[in-house]
């Protein structure tokens, strides 16, 4: 080998390792002032909270999956769940939006326990177990709706969408406020230890005691129950319950955010940060392209080239 190759192999390795670790914050800024400079109308509060707005369902989504990827699975049931808990909240509309709150969210919950079942007890790979779901929960969420958009006319449950806080969107706390406790549950909870373990490598936490099975399920159960959430948002922003619409194709945004954000797909390893951007970056592609007078199918092929850039920059890492 020669010294040249010698010299230049650790340099590269530094690359991808600052590409994986801070590339998701520097294409961040990038896409700002790229849109500040070419964009008309971009630098405004208007539009600011209208990104923000628009990137939380997808940020809340991609939270449990990050803890899923880091457990060296995925939970492409992420999308059907909202859907389903969209179909749900007309039915209980009429006993109060937290009732009909509650019951979306156990929803999520039967359906993350649903996954991570198959996932922990019967040994199946978390992408069939999940894929299962995505089938057969957006068909579900149909019947439960007879097919029907259902338009919803409770100001108190639509102030979930459009309301705000002290000058902030509900919907942009909410999601603040969830990737805050998923900061703390990764960085400071035995639980999320234990996660990290697990996911870095399962036979030999298995050896140690660690409880797999459980943390296995629990982060389905996360998963799931923050898809509800973002389902709920969702339709609230919507003011009408359309599970044939609601989440559709969440699973590839929260995949992608999370992998763009840092998170690899080997597990071992959540970056919750990263995720948070990787959001903001998935919702800034999508709006200067469609800003662009691009259509929205480009920005899909956009998503996947990303994530195919994100995924050889972390194999390139994890192989050195």
């Amino acid at each position: 080998m020669s010294s040249a190759t010698l010299t230049k192999t650790p340099d590269r390795a530094k690359v991808t390792a600052w590409l994986q670790n801070y590339g998701v914050y520097l294409a961040v800024v990038v896409l700002l002032l790229f849109n500040i400079v070419f964009t008309e109308n971009f630098l405004s509060a208007a539009n600011f909270r209208t990104q923000l707005v628009q990137a939380a369902p997808v940020c809340i989504v991609a939270l449990g999956m990050a803890l899923v990827i880091g457990t060296e699975g995925i939970d492409l049931s992420v999308g059907s769940v909202m859907s389903i808990a969209a179909a749900l909240i007309p039915l209980y509309l009429g006993a109060g939006p937290l009732m009909a709150i509650v019951v979306a969210v156990i929803a999520g919950v039967v359906s993350g326990l649903f996954s991570g079942y198959l996932v922990a007890y019967l040994g199946i790979q978390p992408i069939i177990a999940t894929l299962a779901l995505l089938v057969g929960g957006r068909g579900l969420a149909l019947v439960i709706a007879h097919g029907q958009l259902v338009q919803l006319h409770n100001q108190d449950f639509l102030e979930l969408g459009t309301g705000d806080f002290l000058g902030v969107p509900i919907m942009v706390i909410v999601a603040g406020v969830l990737a805050v406790l998923a900061g703390l549950v990764v960085q400071r909870t035995t639980f999320g230890r234990h996660l990290v373990a697990v996911g870095g490598n399962r036979a030999a936490s298995t050896l140690a005691g660690l409880p797999v099975k459980r943390v296995l399920i629990s982060v389905y159960v996360i998963s799931g129950a923050l898809a509800a959430v973002a389902g709920v948002l969702a339709t609230s922003r919507l003011a009408a319950s359309d599970p044939s619409d609601v989440g559709l194709l969440m699973e590839l945004s929260a995949i992608t955010a999370v992998v763009v954000g840092g998170t690899p797909l080997t597990g071992g390893r959540v970056r919750v940060l990263g995720t948070v951007f990787g959001a903001l970056l998935m919702q800034l592609v999508q709006a200067t392209l469609i800003k662009h007078n691009l259509p929205d199918s480009t920005a899909q092929m956009v998503q996947a080239a990303i994530i195919v850039v994100a995924v050889y920059v972390a194999r390139e890492r994890s192989s050195r």
